[in-house]
């Protein structure tokens, strides 16, 4: 009898990272989702590593339409809002954001 090998599907927001590390460019190029086929080259120059931070609940009121755009997009909309709130700091730290209002 021939044994039907179990497809390796990574638990949600891990990556098989062995098996990653022995595929070739071509593979993972073939692997990624479409919305990434036409970014340019230089794509990633200027991406920051964001390390992780400890994280503190909090309760905060978001204009509806902000927090059903976000939703909209799918799981982790909560980290996307952090995401942005950290850039938006970032930027303002840099001096490369306009002052608030």
């Amino acid at each position: 009898m021939k044994q039907q090998s179990k497809a390796k599907t990574p638990s949600r927001g891990r990556a098989d990272l062995d098996r990653l590390r022995r595929m070739s460019d071509s593979e993972v190029r073939d692997s990624s989702p479409p919305e990434l086929s036409g970014l340019p080259s230089d794509f990633w120059d200027s991406a920051e590593l964001v390390e992780p931070v400890r994280k503190q609940a909090i309760s905060l009121r978001i204009d509806e339409d902000v927090v059903d755009w976000f939703r909209q997009r799918g799981p982790g909309y909560q980290s996307r809002m952090n995401a942005v709130l950290r850039s938006y700091m970032n930027a303002r730290s840099r001096g490369r954001a306009p002052p608030a209002r």
